[in-house]
């Protein structure tokens, strides 16, 4: 068995054996909506040249890939791409494709109902029933949504220190670490390619001054504006609200407290889903 989860950066691959031993490989992300059969291609390739000396050629292998941009029009282009790229490493072979959301709620509630969410990048949500995904609010991307991920929380320190919203101290502090100047980060943001990576790229500062209260309640009423865009309208705040990713895994202290300000209750928060997945599919 071959599990997949693919976000914007990197694509996590776990290789179950019929022993039920597992082996990670790492490859760039895969997203049909960005990418064109070619860059997936040449992605699938390199995962071939690692992993298919751990692989039995002669017996058939499930795929469940779980991506960015899986959406039920670009499903069946992966499921294609993979089959014909993997062909190699199985006789037969059976494909299942699912967006990265379905990804999440399978490996942070399992078989279980709850809200599942994903907080990297950029952020998403949904109500879960066990099986299938009852609601989503649509996150509209890092201009008009994505609130409390990774590119907005960049976005809002930006304009927090040169708006004059958190002390002045804090804007040296930033400049002097992250080496920029104002032309710069104007010329990032709306001229360069992938501005949301780049304002994603701004966490680690944050992280690393968390301490400061004017920065920690910044994060904290970001996440709250999260919970009151994207979970409000599931009307079920009776749910465990569970998160993936790498921003909610660094601030979970200030995702605590925004839930319980939301009247939510928190529930797991992980870097990656990909042993939650490996935990669903062997059960």
């Amino acid at each position: 068995m071959l599990i997949a989860d693919s976000g914007a950066t990197k694509t996590d691959w776990a290789l179950i054996a019929a022993s039920g031993a597992v082996q990670l490989f790492h490859t760039q992300g895969i997203n049909p909506v960005h990418q064109t059969a070619d860059d997936i291609r040449f992605i699938l390739q390199q995962l071939v040249g690692q992993c298919r000396d751990a692989c039995d050629s002669s017996q058939p292998m499930q795929v469940f890939f779980y991506g960015a941009g899986c959406t039920p029009q670009q499903a069946p282009q992966v499921a294609q791409l993979l089959t014909t790229n993997l062909s190699t490493l199985a006789q037969q072979m059976q494909v299942q494709v699912f967006s990265d959301l379905m990804g999440a709620a399978r490996a942070l509630c399992g078989r279980q109902p709850g809200i599942a969410c994903i907080m990297g990048t950029g952020s998403n949500s949904c109500l879960y029933d066990g099986e299938v995904i009852q609601a989503n609010t649509p996150p509209l991307g890092y201009i008009l949504g994505d609130e409390g991920s990774g590119a907005s929380l960049g976005k809002r320190l930006l304009r927090d220190l040169f708006k004059g919203q958190l002390p002045e101290h804090l804007r040296n502090l930033f400049l002097q670490e992250s080496g920029y100047t104002y032309p710069v980060i104007i010329n990032k943001v709306y001229r360069q390619p992938l501005a949301n990576r780049f304002l994603a790229s701004l966490t680690p500062f944050i992280s690393r001054h968390i301490d400061e209260p004017s920065l920690c309640e910044m994060v904290v009423d970001e996440f709250r504006v999260f919970f009151r865009y994207n979970l409000a309208a599931y009307g079920r705040s009776d749910l465990p609200v569970h998160f993936v990713g790498g921003v909610a895994h660094a601030f979970r202290s200030q995702l605590a407290l925004a839930a319980e300000a939301e009247g939510y209750l928190l529930g797991q928060t992980e870097p990656a889903p990909i042993t939650g997945l490996v935990a669903y599919h062997v059960q």
